[in-house]
């Protein structure tokens, strides 16, 4: 009973380490992320490829209303998983951040210069009075002069850069199924085919192209787009094809 007593005064304090070196705060954020339905980034030769999982609380929801890709700059997009305030508040800032550097500088900000700055916001939550850590995992996707970058942010202010990852739900099954395809010669096409293949296997559901956004910033044009839902439904429909 002590021992819990004393866990519970740690939960109360956001900025207060507990005696075997944990930010109890920071780890129920992490927990806030996975509990978020899945964002996917996944970096190819040609550029790089964002995918969210778009569960709607209802047949009368308009899933168009559910926001979890979000364009920064015009090379640049940010994928979430967790608390979609949180995720909103945190798109503002790196929106910012890009505008500043386009103002001070006239050019494009760095995707790593953007995830620095992005990671300063949020580790400031995690050791200031009265304030909690962000319930949000963030997938931050772009280029830097031509090659394509993507990095994961965590609750904590850490990034870590990948080839490909998934974050919120079912991540771990995820991240098992992209490592099976991960190939350093995909295409953006494949990387799309490849995003969906691993949402098949970790559902039991039908896959629909309702259900999935998809956007892209390819080497070409050094531009973030949104895949439309027609074309995500014949990416699903090959799928299918190929499975027969």
């Amino acid at each position: 009973m002590e021992g819990q007593n004393q866990q519970q005064a740690y939960d109360r304090g956001t900025s207060i380490f507990s005696p075997d070196g944990r930010l109890y705060q920071v780890e129920y954020a992490r927990e806030a992320v996975k509990r978020g339905s899945a964002s996917i980034g996944i970096r190819t030769s040609d550029g790089v490829v964002l995918a969210a999982e778009i569960n709607p609380r209802s047949p009368l929801m308009e899933s168009s209303s559910v926001e979890k890709l979000h364009k920064t700059d015009k090379n640049i997009g940010i994928a979430s998983a967790g608390h979609a305030g949180d995720a909103r508040q945190l798109i503002d800032k790196a929106r910012q951040h890009a505008q500043v550097e386009q103002w001070r500088y006239d050019q494009l900000i760095d995707v790593d210069t953007l995830t620095n700055a992005v990671c300063d916001d949020i580790q400031e939550y995690t050791q200031k009075g009265g304030t909690r850590p962000f319930g949000v995992g963030l997938l931050i996707g772009g280029l830097d002069e031509g090659e394509p970058r993507l990095f994961e942010v965590t609750p904590a202010g850490t990034a870590s850069e990948w080839k490909a990852t998934a974050i919120g739900s079912n991540s771990d099954e995820l991240q098992a199924a992209l490592e099976e395809q991960y190939r350093t010669d995909l295409s953006l096409d494949d990387g799309i085919r490849a995003v969906l293949q691993a949402l098949k296997s970790v559902t039991d559901d039908e896959l629909l192209a309702t259900n999935v956004r998809f956007a892209t910033i390819d080497t070409d044009s050094n531009q973030y787009e949104i895949v439309n839902e027609e074309t995500v439904a014949e990416y699903i429909s090959g799928l299918s094809t190929s499975d027969e």
